[in-house]
């Protein structure tokens, strides 16, 4: 998701470039930026989880429910409705399996 640099309204996916739907600015995509679409919902950015240490990922004390190591990196993104709240996830640090946390 991209915001306009002129007026702050969110932009649209247009080919190549992000267009804001209300001023009209356009600025190109990056090319490096990883995409995910689903067919009836727009595009989202992929979180790159490789290398977490390397992408400056926080850690916590977590136990991780493969080899329980007792600390994780750990990020959130929201992949559920607006009106839920975000996912987080974890990456040991030691065997560095995945898992996710939803709020109930």
């Amino acid at each position: 998701m991209e915001f306009c640099d002129d007026c702050g309204s969110m932009m649209k996916a247009d080919d190549e470039l992000w267009v804001c739907s209300s001023c009209g600015h356009k600025q190109p995509k990056d090319p490096s930026a990883s995409f995910v679409v689903t067919e009836g919902q727009e595009e989202t950015e992929v979180v790159d989880v490789s290398d977490a240490q390397d992408r400056g990922l926080p850690t916590t004390s977590v136990v991780c429910p493969d080899c329980d190591n007792d600390e994780a990196h750990w990020y959130m993104q929201q992949i559920r409705s607006a009106d839920e709240s975000e996912t987080r996830f974890f990456i040991c640090t030691e065997c560095e399996h995945r898992w996710r946390e939803d709020d109930n």
